[in-house]
């Protein structure tokens, strides 16, 4: 697929509908998948609005185009419940977040993700690219995956780019997703785009266990 350019067909989201398709989502739970990292990894709990286009390094006032793509760079958070964990160490920079409630659930819309095959984001002197990839199949959940190139140019005209791995799933009333940026200054191989799609399939287990 191609970052940018001419529209492209998004793939179709994984759809699995089953008995789990309403089971309970307890977000206390999302702190149980952290041992799926490697060794020498910092690892720290967060909490409050979370959101992929902030962990892709875009800052305050970003832009996405098109805008309807929103839905997925910056999904609606019920701050009160939101639970999160990010984690660095030698392959990049992990974040696992769960969103969402029975009082404020967070949807997802069909429509809107055949619109949003591939699109832009920006903000300050920081561009990028989002286009849609292959989601991991996870019972009773819509899932959603999107690869990022982001290029930041700084003070001289230096120019640093980075890439990142988004997996979502839409469990009901909730939405759990994982973001895996990659490190490009480090020397050390990075945790990739499987690690990123395992580890939604091991978060949306530790939330529903």
């Amino acid at each position: 697929m191609t970052a940018c350019g001419q529209p492209t067909a998004a793939p179709p989201p994984s759809p699995s509908p089953s008995t789990l398709a309403n089971a309970q989502v307890n977000p206390a739970n999302i702190g149980r998948v952290r041992g799926i990292l490697p060794a020498g990894y910092e690892l720290a709990d967060m909490g409050g609005p979370a959101s992929p286009v902030a962990y892709w390094g875009f800052g305050p006032g970003w832009v996405i185009e098109p805008s309807q793509c929103t839905m997925f760079a910056s999904p609606p958070t019920d701050e009160a419940t939101t639970r999160a964990w990010s984690a660095s160490g030698p392959g990049g920079i992990v974040h696992a977040v769960v969103t969402g409630s029975p009082a404020a659930p967070v949807a997802f819309d069909p429509a809107v993700l055949a619109e949003c095959g591939q699109w832009t984001a920006a903000s300050g002197n920081t561009t990028g690219t989002v286009h849609l990839i292959d989601a991991p199949a996870i019972d009773g959940a819509t899932t959603v995956g999107m690869a990022t190139e982001a290029t930041t140019v700084v003070e001289g005209g230096t120019a640093t780019s980075t890439t990142a791995s988004t997996f979502c799933a839409y469990l009901g009333d909730y939405l759990a997703f994982v973001t895996v940026v990659d490190d490009p200054g480090s020397p050390n191989p990075p945790l990739g785009v499987e690690f990123a799609s395992d580890l939604l399939v091991e978060t949306v287990s530790a939330l529903r266990g």
